[in-house]
Formats: structure tokens, sequence, C-alpha cells
């Protein structure tokens, strides 16, 4: 079983957290959710699957999240997901199945995007999305903001809500909601290259299923499964959700192999 190690890379200018444990190939890629750090359960869970299956494990966390440097009230798509690329390549070797959990799964999607386009699509070997929340600022926040809202956005560039995760309040910037759209994935048919399974709760409070259905609906029939998980909240992280996490998980490392 390899040790991991911990190291920071620079990305544009910020310090970027990294914890990395060696291994065989495909090796699996935690992409956490908005306002989460690498430590969470599900990705701990994920460390120790892969110490045990001997597969390589890494993650980090994005600008202004847990160990990394920067503001969190700074961050945008764009900023997160250059960030996630520059870990791919700097830290990675070889195929990789990108396990991308919420706001996460915005990320995998737009990362397999720009892998293609440079010529590295083949270094995606599946996706895993929980609870996936791609374009969630157009589909599923802008539609709900109130006047309140709006006129934060455009008079002070933020607003801020309760978490029902942190005792920190969320703050969504105005750079947020703009940049969103530059990113968006949902606009038609989304030829991600690789198996894609879906494990979405039923019961999920801030994701609805039916934004998975959508996302499923516009993957390939061949290469999409989706996963509803009775009960299953936004978190996934009951033992029964971390189960079978790591089974979805385990199955498409096999596949690839």
């Amino acid at each position: 079983m390899a040790d991991e190690t911990r190291t920071e890379i620079e990305v544009a200018g910020e310090r970027i957290a990294v914890r990395h444990r060696a291994g065989r190939a495909p090796g699996v890629v935690w992409l956490g959710g908005f306002r989460s750090d690498m430590i969470g359960t599900k990705a701990e869970t994920l460390d120790r699957w892969a110490a045990g299956a001997g597969h390589a494990f890494t993650r980090h966390d994005y600008s202004g999240h847990g160990e990394s440097g920067g503001r969190f009230a700074d961050g945008t798509i764009s900023k997160w997901l250059t960030e996630s690329i520059a870990v791919f390549r700097r830290i990675t070797d070889g195929p990789q199945v990108l396990v991308g959990s919420s706001m996460g799964a915005w990320i995998a999607l737009r990362m397999v995007a720009e892998l293609c386009k440079a010529g590295e699509a083949g270094r995606v070997a599946g996706m895993v999305l929980l609870a996936p929340a791609p374009d969630f600022t157009s589909e599923l926040m802008e539609p709900q903001l109130s006047p309140e809202h709006r006129a934060a956005l455009a008079e002070k560039g933020f607003f801020e809500e309760p978490s029902a995760y942190s005792p920190e309040p969320n703050v969504y910037t105005r750079a947020l909601f703009d940049d969103g759209r530059l990113n968006r994935v949902m606009t038609g048919p989304i030829d991600a290259g690789c198996k894609v399974h879906i494990l979405q709760g039923d019961a999920d409070p801030d994701v609805p299923p039916d934004h998975a259905r959508k996302l499923a609906a516009l993957l390939p029939p061949s290469d999409v499964t989706l996963t509803l998980v009775p009960g299953g909240d936004h978190r996934l992280s009951r033992p029964v959700d971390l189960d079978l996490l790591v089974a979805t998980v385990a199955a498409m490392v096999a596949a690839a192999a």
C-alpha cells in the first residue's frame, strides 16, 4: 500500500493543495462540490478503497476551499476548472476515472471537453457523477432568484444565503453567475467519450432528480447509467450510499482496466 503524499502546486498565482496516493492505472480523481473539501467522507472512503485495491487516487482543494489558498468569493467555474486540469496533468499518469460530486460533476464534464480539444480525450477512462449539478447557476439558481437577490448582485456583486452544511453562509457572486453561463454543458447532446454512471438521491433537496434525468438524456444512451438512490439526500454519505459509491467506482475502474 503506497503512502499518500501531500503537495502543493501553483496555478495562476494560487496555491492548490493536492493529496495523491500512487498506484496502478486506471487511477481515480476526486472532484469535490461547492464549498466542499478533499477530506470529506466520500473522498476519504474512496481513498481507503484505492489504497486497498492498489489504484492511484488523487484529490485536491479548489482555491478558496479547504487547504488551498485564495478567497472563496474570487472563485468561478473557469478558475476551478483550470486548477483541476492543472492537477490532472501535473500529478496523474495514464487513464483516470473522474468522480465528480455535485459541482464537481460540472467540473468533470468541462474537463473532458477541454481535454478532448487538446487531444487528451483518452486520459479519461470513465466518469462517476454523484448528485450532479452541471449548470447549477443558470439551470437551478437563476430561475429561483428573488428580486432582492437580483438587486444584491447588481448593486453589491454578491449575495449570501445560509448553508445547510456549514455555519458560514454560502456566497454567490455575479462573477460566478456570469462565468457559469460561459461554461454551460446542458445546452445539447454531450459526447463524453467514455462511460458515465450517475448516482442521484431521490430525496435530494438541493439538486432535484429531474436534473440528473435531463443530464442523462443528453448523454449517449449506450454510455450512460442512471441509478436513483432510494431516500438518498444530496450528500449521499449514508453507509449504504458509500457502499454503492465504492462498488460503482470499482466497477468503472475494472471495466476501464
